[in-house]
């Protein structure tokens, strides 16, 4: 007999991203990661009613272990720091509660088992539905939904060789539970491995960054770089060649030069009367850096507004403001405003108590 094989997707199906395999077995379950490498290792003992966690480099040594009774299971965790969990029965086995740290820990999650599937509640049993495993049809799919029967697919879960229906027992939902979660340590893997794909597979450790340049680096024939090793030292010769090589941008592109248009010039090939796009900080004066606007005769116009006065511009606003009127409202008497309220207002009844005679009452509070 095969041993059945348990095929996770990260999301749905369609996108063909295998984030983990499980070998489940009578003896056991192997967890495997998308590359088949092993990462955890699960040992079933019937005779004890329990399921161990084991390390896979050393099966000997337990890391976990799971003690199942008829009142549900029990969770014994040997790492430093972690605190146990309890998974109890309720309502004939169809509702688990797990609560933390021990058996009279506060209620973390209840698990119930209803007709489409399992639903997970946060926070007790008036929480809300973090997630939810929905079987399928077909028996071979368990599709994990974040938030309510139709969140977004967090996770597919495929079936080889064993039928879903068989996890809707609590044991062995509980069993599928422990052996699919995931921890806190396995989503950071999955996150530095990402991250170690988008820098090309360099360690953190490297000094270069990961997005500097790697290929050929070719030198210029003008830079005098020979071999792309170092600088070589420069001729006057050579100087004057760069300079007639500004001269035209084919002669740029044959130099290996990048060519800016207005910036390549210097100040000193200026044609007269135009203003060179930049000066050296230490020949501008410095009466003309406090009245830039001063600056070669040029001064800035007050304005066709100073030359209006102040009492011309209010005074239109002020001939033109219109006078609000009392409304027509004023022209009803107030007599008249109160009286068709007085005359539409009810007379209040008595009331079914003035029926009661006071010695019926009366009597009914002495007893």
């Amino acid at each position: 007999m095969t041993d059945a094989v348990i095929t996770e997707y990260a999301g749905t199906r369609r996108n063909d991203k295998i984030s983990r395999f499980y070998q489940y077995g009578s003896g056991g379950v192997r967890v495997l990661d998308g590359r088949k490498n092993i990462k955890r290792l699960y040992r079933f003992d019937p005779a004890s009613d329990m399921m161990t966690e084991r390390d896979p480099t050393s099966p000997d040594r337990i890391l976990r272990r799971f003690v199942f009774d008829r009142m549900g299971m029990l969770e014994e965790s040997f790492t430093h720091g972690s605190r146990p969990r309890t998974f109890r029965y309720e309502q004939g086995g169809q509702q688990i509660v797990v609560r933390e740290g021990g058996e009279y820990g506060q209620v973390g999650k209840t698990i119930t088992f209803e007709g489409n599937g399992i639903a997970e509640t946060g926070w007790g049993r008036n929480g809300e539905i973090e997630r939810v495993f929905v079987c399928e049809a077909g028996n071979d799919t368990i599709t994990e939904r974040a938030g309510g029967w139709f969140g977004n697919v967090e996770r597919t879960i495929m079936l080889q060789g064993i039928n879903a229906s068989l996890f809707r027992e609590p044991e062995a939902f509980l069993q599928f539970l422990m052996f699919t979660e995931w921890s806190a340590n396995d989503r950071e893997e999955v996150i530095q491995e990402q991250v170690a794909k988008i820098r090309g597979g360099s360690t953190s450790g490297s000094s270069r960054s990961p997005y500097a340049f790697t290929g050929e680096r070719h030198a210029s024939a003008d830079t005098g770089m020979a071999g792309g090793r170092g600088p070589a030292p420069r001729m006057p010769a050579q100087r004057q060649d760069a300079r007639s090589a500004r001269t035209s941008r084919g002669n740029l592109a044959d130099a290996g030069i990048d060519f800016i248009s207005d910036s390549d010039t210097s100040g000193h090939d200026t044609p007269p009367g135009r203003v060179p796009p930049s000066r050296q900080s230490s020949k501008i004066s410095f009466e003309e850096r406090l009245h830039p606007d001063q600056a070669e005769g040029q001064r800035f116009s007050a304005g066709k507004s100073v030359e209006i006065p102040i009492q011309e511009r209010f005074e239109k606003a002020r001939s033109e403001r219109e006078k609000l009127s009392l409304g027509k409202s004023v022209e009803i008497p107030l007599e008249e405003r109160f009286e068709s309220a007085r005359k539409e207002r009810e007379k209040l009844s008595k009331g079914k108590s003035a029926d009661i005679p006071y010695s019926e009452r009366k009597s009914g509070r002495d007893r």
